[in-house]
């Protein structure tokens, strides 16, 4: 339950303000079909999470305990560092649009997501916890706690909020796991 909570807490709070957000309200804004757009970002999410867990869950098994323990706490504080810079996203057009909403938020989804904080995350949890399906159902519910209100919302009130202290709280998460993982291992 620990890896499913953990999960779902780093990711949803990583998730605000990320690019795969901006994706998100430029896909509503561009198709005004929220189901389509949120079917892609689930399938997109499962699948790109699925290949991290399963990576990080590799190298959990290539690397001795030790090293691992401090690579992995290492590379939670890079995170909280990498959290403080904000995202940014070209509004340009996609050849992907004429495939319709489902199938151009998939692959713009997925490949959005290769070696994002989220993606990078994902193995992280998977290589800490020994619990492949619960990191995964946690990445990808975060993921989807923070991006569907922002389909379904659209552009209402997202201008509206604190994007430093939201950054600075889910810096702060990333260097406290960080910090439980040196100390509690």
């Amino acid at each position: 339950m620990e890896a499913l909570l953990t999960s779902t807490l780093s990711v949803a709070i990583a998730e605000i303000g990320d690019k795969t957000q901006l994706l998100a309200l430029l896909l509503i804004c561009r198709f005004k079909k929220p189901w389509p757009i949120i079917a892609g970002m689930l399938a997109a999410t499962v699948l790109n999470h699925a290949c991290a867990a399963w990576l990080g869950e590799m190298i959990s098994r290539w690397l001795d305990p030790k090293l691992l323990t401090y690579l992995v706490a290492g590379a939670f504080i890079a995170m909280a560092i990498w959290i403080l810079v904000p995202d940014k996203m070209d509004d340009e057009e996609s050849p992907l649009d004429r495939f319709g909403p489902f199938v151009a938020t998939f692959i713009l989804f997925f490949i959005a997501e290769i070696g994002d904080k989220t993606q990078i995350a994902t193995v992280l949890l998977a290589a800490k916890y020994d619990a492949f399906f619960q990191v995964i159902a946690g990445t990808t519910l975060g993921m989807m706690l923070a991006n569907v209100p922002v389909v379904l919302l659209g552009k209402l009130g997202a201008d509206r909020l604190p994007m430093r202290l939201i950054r600075a709280s889910c810096a702060l998460l990333f260097t406290l796991l960080g910090v439980s993982t040196l100390l509690l291992s």
